[in-house]
């Protein structure tokens, strides 16, 4: 997909929930860079709905979209449990079709998940996990001032083979 002049970025809405679990399949299947492959998220489209209902409004979690031609071609995601403990943290997570790499969708969709991280949900730092030998997205993820906190031996497992995952924090204060 080359031409992405009609990129628009939204936040995700219930009407979306058809549309972005079709995208994890077909994402989950370009890669195994993602916590879920081929068989998308183990969700249903009326979960999906609920929790797209629930974050609609919400300054506690964020889900953005990247559309083009119609259709998602990558995805971001900002959480936070609202435990009092632990509300001074935020998690994020992006993905893109590969069709879609080196447009700066990724770096699009990071930049407004750290704002609204910052401005909206107030978190003192932002989180993520992304395997160890995923260069590309370590090098986008350093550029935004991410820092290696640790590395969790065998975080993911995929085809019987358990893979290394670093954690990586921004801090704020």
């Amino acid at each position: 997909m080359s031409n992405l002049s009609d990129l628009t970025i939204v936040r995700a809405v219930p009407e979306d929930a058809e549309a972005l679990l079709a995208y994890t399949k077909t994402a989950g299947a370009e890669t195994d860079n993602l916590s879920f492959g081929a068989e998308g998220l183990d969700m249903t489209a009326e979960e999906v709905r609920d929790m797209l209902t629930h974050l609609e409004h919400s300054r506690y979690g964020l889900i953005l979209l990247a559309k083009s031609g119609g259709r998602i071609v990558g995805i971001g995601s900002f959480t936070i449990q609202k435990t009092p403990r632990m509300r001074h943290r935020g998690e994020v997570a992006v993905s893109v079709l590969q069709s879609c790499w080196n447009n700066g969708i990724g770096s699009t969709l990071l930049s407004l998940l750290i704002r609204f991280g910052r401005e909206i949900a107030g978190v003192d730092q932002i989180t993520l996990d992304v395997r160890s030998d995923n260069e590309r997205a370590i090098r986008l993820y350093r550029k935004f001032g991410f820092e290696k906190t640790g590395v969790f031996p065998g975080y993911v497992k995929i085809n019987d083979q358990l893979i290394d995952c670093d954690l990586m924090v921004l801090r704020f204060r």
